[in-house]
């Protein structure tokens, strides 16, 4: 079942420049197994040393948070449009 996955301007650089796939997951889980296969330096800014989703990375299912979807339990829908948003910091006043 493919879904298409955003990747923000902000983790293309891990990404040979690409903004976005269509690939094949059912889950999250499997969803960054295809994310790790196909641009592992991408790897790190997903995932701690843990395995668990970083805390600053927000994932979005057809704009809404995965959280409220059931997190890591979420099944992708044929589809489905998911966008990886990391939660940047910074600047001046």
């Amino acid at each position: 079942m493919p879904i298409t996955v955003q990747i923000p301007t902000a983790l293309r650089r891990h990404t040979e420049g690409v903004g976005s796939i269509t690939c094949a997951a059912s889950n999250l889980g499997e969803l960054f197994s295809v994310l790790d296969e196909k641009f592992p330096d991408l790897k790190p800014h997903l995932r701690d040393d843990k395995g668990q989703v970083r805390r600053f990375l927000n994932i979005y299912v057809n704009e809404e948070d995965i959280r409220f979807l059931g997190g890591q339990t979420y099944a992708f829908q044929e589809g489905d449009e998911v966008l990886l948003v990391p939660s940047i910091a910074g600047g001046a006043m």
